[in-house]
């Protein structure tokens, strides 16, 4: 499908798919020799689940670190995704609920506790996006973090400093190439020490790469060390994971 009938298909402009392959958000997988682009039906599936994160108010940087995370799963997306339809359903519900009875209260035929006018409001952070963090982004961080409180102060002490040590190691070679063979044997130190306090598949341990980068709080932290440690890290992650799993 050409853009503009993609654009009719699904009620959004072209210039929003246009956006979204600027962004590297939806890029179609053909284009044709004039500049045309063509959608596959690949693409719409993807543009729906853009769609479904949209709704719920991810942003698109955010959309984008979930769809193109490595433990993205399309089927769990929209399993997660009805659930959220639900528990956004069974809000309105109550919200509708509150509105009939304000109705009713207005008119004077009943009265209203103040709890009772503000039942199905809720301002508090996106839970949706927390969800999402905990499946698609930082689940490993999360489960590694668990294991590191559950530690003595003075086993937690030495992990630190075997962190601090690691990461001032990969920094003194930050400006080599990722996959020299000095760099890949340091991050496969790192990969050993992870998975000592931790789980991290191979695919979990690129996408942590992914999100030194990707996050800033990651990336200010890590670049503590050294500028640019953080993508020197991320590409030697990408590397030694995609040679490990040959």
């Amino acid at each position: 499908m050409k853009v503009k009938e993609v654009a009719e298909l699904v009620g959004i402009s072209v210039r929003t798919l246009h956006h979204y392959d600027d962004i590297g958000l939806l890029k179609p997988e053909q284009t044709t020799e004039s500049g045309y682009r063509i959608y596959s039906e690949k693409d719409l599936e993807t543009l729906q689940q853009i769609l479904f994160f949209k709704k719920f108010g991810f942003p698109l940087k955010k959309i984008k670190d979930i769809i193109n995370s490595p433990s993205f799963d399309r089927e769990e997306a929209l399993q997660v995704q009805r659930k959220m339809l639900l528990e956004e359903r069974a809000r309105l519900d109550n919200m509708i609920v509150t509105i009939d009875k304000t109705i009713l209260h207005t008119k004077g035929e009943i009265h209203m506790g103040d709890k009772e006018k503000f039942a199905g409001f809720d301002f508090s952070k996106n839970p949706y996006e927390q969800e999402a963090r905990e499946r698609w982004g930082d689940r490993a961080v999360d489960g590694s973090n668990a294991i590191i409180n559950k530690m003595s102060q003075d086993e937690q002490n030495a992990v630190g400093e075997a962190f601090d040590q690691i990461y001032k190691d990969l920094a003194a070679i930050r400006h080599k190439a990722p996959d020299s063979d000095e760099a890949q044997e340091a991050i496969k130190l790192w990969y050993n020490y992870l998975n000592k306090i931790g789980s991290y598949s191979l695919e979990a341990f690129k996408g942590l790469g992914q999100m030194y980068v990707d996050d800033k709080r990651f990336t200010n932290n890590i670049d503590k060390y050294g500028q640019g440690l953080a993508v020197f890290m991320r590409d030697a992650m990408a590397v030694y994971a995609d040679r490990s799993k040959k």
